[in-house]
């Protein structure tokens, strides 16, 4: 992690054909991959929500492959992305899956 690029924080909502997918799994283990920490977890209303935190360029990332990619069985319709700040230092030390 580059000391020099700002962190992030960003919550987020993906609609869609996002449950019973794996979707929380495959957004779990995208974000690990791009170095990030947060967590993910289905919602009562049938979407997926979270909050991701690390570099910015790597939110990002993790952005467009919530907007686009998601699991090979889920179908997105979109992606909501809101309290998106600048933070000092993470919150958290991985990426949770939230039961």
């Amino acid at each position: 992690m580059s000391s020099d690029e700002e962190l992030l924080s960003v919550d987020y909502e993906v609609y869609g054909r996002v449950q019973g997918v794996f979707f929380r799994k495959h957004t779990q283990s995208e974000g690990k991959k791009l170095g990030l920490v947060g967590w993910v977890q289905n919602t009562d209303a049938g979407t997926v929500q979270g909050q991701l935190q690390g570099p910015a360029s790597r939110v990002q990332q993790m952005q467009r492959w919530l907007r686009t990619t998601g699991s090979p069985q889920s179908r997105i319709a979109k992606a909501e992305f809101k309290n998106e700040r600048a933070i000092d230092k993470l919150d958290f030390k991985d990426f949770k899956v939230v039961r």
